[in-house]
């Protein structure tokens, strides 16, 4: 019997995006053919204002060329149009008359530019901007006529106006709104915009209706719905989008606006998906490249089996690709779903901070002139973070893009669309040697999107060429977990998961064990990988808890005795690395030990200091303070949090200490300090438990036979 057949209807971005990750989690899974009803590969859209700019040509921005397809065996089929798909055949019929049968569809046909209805739009000389082949006619227009009109004021309007003007074309754009950008800038950013962009040659109507395009053979200009006309040889149309759902409707398949799809991107139709564009969730319809490339994500792991969280959803952002103009919008920007949290304007300098709130929590954020604090406020904004969070700043802003690099932690992303972090820009700098921004976006696809992050990708760069000019040392050789494998103990770690395989036998077979009965060391760590999230069974307790019968002056012992049995309670049946112990102090004077244990909470004078790390043992290590909080609550759920954090991410038998050193004080520190990181953390043991409740026997009598 031969691999299942994917077929994929749509060779743009989320569609290429979901494929290349099935190529990456499990290459031989699937036979892939992709239809795309353009003539070329993959290329990335959102990059079509650089072509229309000039200094870059199709090739710059194609993502996956000719090869890349011949060399994963995909069968690429260009110019070819889908029809529609028979859903109980799996089948999908094209309109050449090709018939490609399927076992599982993934509907990836994007969108298109949403045309008005304008009496004249059919004219030559109208045209949207939304492929190749619109910027091939407004590049040939160029040569012929001097004056364009663009209608629309919003993103994709501003990026096609600045492309005209460097093809010699004088420009006007017309917006129906009273302000540029509506939907993403408020008035005082868009009058920045409106002024910065005058100065470069556009020029503007705001609050205009178009009513009609004039000239008879060919578009000659505008009619407004107040009487006035604007001559123009060239019309482009930047209104807006809709999604390209005329395949799913020919299949049967539930739309609204666009194709309905599930958390994981599945339609009404069995084995039928949509992703991108075309697809809608949760009521939303999605434009911009970091939300589709979740999506993609999502259904990728899904299609190779793969245990993933279900699609929650995005925050969108928004950022102008326009030479010399830098602006950042996400988020509930005004009206009266949200307030104003922090405002700063410094006309000297040109730039503008504006951050919103709603419940007291971070709502949205615009940025203008300066966008360096972008990624932090997009951090805090998918977090829902509280306004405390901001930090203030001195009247003028001392804000850089080095200084906002050196602050940002290892683990903070910097490329949203590609989900690339710090780290890994600083690792491709050292240990690859990449030296200049292209070779980055080369090794970890960072800019290789929107392009929005270039900027602090460049001071990320520089952060690592000036860390005393030392390269980190070469990682050592992997050491294998045992002799079945050559796998050392992170690849196992990565490979298992919790629903990754039904038994520790079929994840053996899997991974090639040379063994395929394994040993009692490969087969207890592959029984904790793959049953994480279970309750320990029948091996007693793996998280102890103690407190000292001393009673240290001024602090009541109740209390220390009630921090300690409320830990044990809410850690009851977890299934850990490795035995845990946990020391509770109710003072300096109580002797229970809290810097030797894996966890010691101590009483002090302003509140409950946590510790972790600690070993009584060979080798003798003392415990790290984490944090201190002055309520008892707080320091239990710090606590838990944790206990969470090492449960999802230690090596089997790793001890706390280890693992700390291995992961970092620091990075444990952000996640628990954080209200909203240690409520999202403790938010996954009520799936602990409810997932624990239906334990795979398997991984219960591989722990006890080895026990730990």
């Amino acid at each position: 019997m031969g691999k299942p057949r994917l077929v994929v209807v749509g060779n743009g971005m989320a569609g290429m995006r979901c494929v290349e990750h099935i190529c990456d989690f499990a290459p031989d899974r699937y036979e892939i053919t992709v239809f795309g009803n353009e003539p070329h590969p993959n290329y990335n859209r959102i990059m079509l204002s650089k072509v229309l700019q000039g200094g870059t040509n199709v090739d710059d921005i194609t993502i996956h060329d000719w090869d890349w397809y011949t060399e994963r065996g995909i069968s690429l089929y260009t110019g070819e149009t889908v029809l529609r798909a028979d859903p109980d055949l799996q089948l999908i019929y094209t309109e050449s008359g090709r018939v490609e049968p399927y076992d599982r569809l993934i509907i990836a046909t994007g969108s298109s530019a949403f045309m008005p209805k304008i009496p004249g739009i059919h004219k030559p000389g109208v045209t949207a901007f939304r492929n190749i082949a619109d910027c091939e006619r407004m590049m040939e227009a160029s040569r012929t006529y001097k004056h364009a009109a663009v209608i629309g004021g919003g993103l994709l309007g501003l990026e096609a106006a600045r492309g005209l003007l460097n093809l010699g074309m004088e420009v006007d754009v017309i917006h129906n709104a009273s302000y540029l950008m509506n939907r993403q800038l408020d008035a005082s950013a868009a009058e920045m915009l409106k002024r910065e962009l005058t100065q470069q040659g556009m020029r503007f109507l705001v609050e205009k209706r178009t009513e009609r395009i004039l000239g008879r053979k060919r578009a000659e200009g505008l009619q407004f719905s107040d009487g006035s006309r604007l001559g123009a040889d060239l019309i482009v149309l930047a209104v807006g989008i809709r999604p390209n759902i005329s395949v799913a409707e020919a299949s049967g398949v539930r739309t609204n606006r666009a194709i309905v799809v599930d958390d994981y991107m599945q339609t009404s139709a069995d084995h039928v998906y949509a992703v991108g564009e075309c697809a809608e969730h949760r009521g939303i319809v999605y434009g911009l490249v970091a939300p589709l490339y979740e999506q993609a994500r999502v259904l990728a792991m899904h299609l190779c089996g793969r245990h993933t969280e279900p699609y929650p959803g995005s925050v969108p952002y928004a950022q102008l690709k326009v030479s010399g103009v830098e602006v950042f919008s996400a988020g509930l920007i005004q009206g009266g779903d949200c307030e104003t949290a922090l405002q700063h304007y410094d006309g000297v300098k040109g730039t503008y901070k504006k951050v919103t709130m709603k419940n007291g929590r971070i709502a949205g954020a615009v940025l203008f002139g300066d966008t360096s604090e972008g990624t932090e406020l997009l951090g805090y904004l998918k977090r829902r973070a509280p306004v405390s969070v901001l930090k203030a700043q001195p009247a003028g802003g001392n804000s850089s893009l080095a200084k906002t690099a050196e602050a940002m932690g290892d683990q903070d992303m910097v490329c949203n669309c590609n989900s690339v972090t710090k780290a890994a820009i600083m690792e491709a700098a050292g240990l690859d040697g990449a030296q200049t921004v292209d070779q980055i976006r080369e090794r970890t696809k960072a800019s290789g999107s929107c392009g929005g992050c270039k900027p602090m990708v460049a001071a990320i760069l520089e952060l690592a060429k000036s860390s005393d000019g030392k390269k980190p040392a070469p990682a050592a050789a992997p050491v294998p977990i045992c002799g079945c494998t050559d796998m050392d103990r992170a690849a196992v770690r990565a490979a298992l998961y919790p629903g990754s395989d039904a038994s520790v036998q079929a994840a053996m077979l899997r991974l090639g064990w040379k063994r395929p009965e394994g040993c009692p060391v490969c087969r207890s760590a592959a029984a904790y990988y793959i049953g994480i999230h279970r309750s320990a069974g029948d091996g007693g307790p793996m998280i102890r808890v103690s407190a000292s019968p001393v009673v240290s002056p001024g602090i009541p012992h109740k209390e220390a005795g009630r921090i300690a049995l409320e830990l044990e309670r809410r850690s009851m049946g977890w299934f850990m690395p490795a035995r845990i112990r946990i020391a509770v102090s109710a003072g300096p004077r109580d002797p229970a030990g809290v810097l030797v244990h894996d966890l010691g909470i101590g009483a002090s004078p302003a509140g409950w200091e946590l510790y972790a790390g600690g070993h009584m043992e060979h080798p003798v290590k003392p415990g790290q303070l984490v944090g201190v909080l002055p309520d008892s609550g707080d320091i239990i759920d710090m606590a838990l949090g944790c206990l969470v954090l090492y449960r999802d991410s230690a090596y089997y038998r790793e001890p706390v200490w280890e693992w700390l050193e291995r992961s970092g004080l620091q990075r444990l520190r952000e996640k628990l300090l954080d209200p909203d990181e240690r409520e999202s953390l403790l938010e996954t043991i009520d799936m602990a438990r409810s997932v624990g409740i239906n334990t795979h026997p398997e991984t219960q009598s591989e722990e006890r036979t080895v026990g730990i």
